[in-house]
């Protein structure tokens, strides 16, 4: 591989990192292009998503209106990742975001087995409910 496309897509990647980890809501890939300044094409940043999700960096979360959204992933102490958090959609802002302490539970018939969890609320965040006041 050419050694400036590398330089350039670690650059990007690197980028893409820092965006997820500063923002405190998941972004779709048009607000993470946004804020990449044209570091790299949108083809580059598919590949660096996919690429974050598949190494378990992130995680996605599909929004209520079908936008998949992207968000830093969280370890806790033991260094184990866990993707089974709950997500909060806010109908208003339409932001999403992860909701670390709260753990989804539910019942299923003992026949299935489970390997992922998207569990997303929805209704208003903190800060479109105190504007409504």
């Amino acid at each position: 591989m050419d050694k400036t496309k590398t330089t350039r897509n670690t650059a990007a990647k690197t980028a893409v990192l820092e965006i997820l980890t500063q923002s405190k809501i998941a972004l779709s890939h048009t607000e993470i292009q946004k804020q990449t300044n044209d570091l790299c094409d949108r083809v580059t940043i598919y590949r660096i998503l996919d690429r974050l999700v598949n190494d378990d960096i992130i995680h996605k979360i599909v929004n209520l209106d079908g936008t998949v959204k992207y968000a830093k992933c969280h370890h806790h102490a033991q260094r184990v990742h866990i993707h089974n958090h709950a997500h909060f959609s806010c109908e208003k802002c339409l932001e999403i975001t992860c909701l670390e302490n709260v753990k989804p539970s539910y019942i299923i018939p003992h026949n299935y087995k489970v390997n992922e969890i998207n569990f997303t609320l929805s209704g208003l965040c903190p800060n479109c409910l105190n504007s409504n006041n």
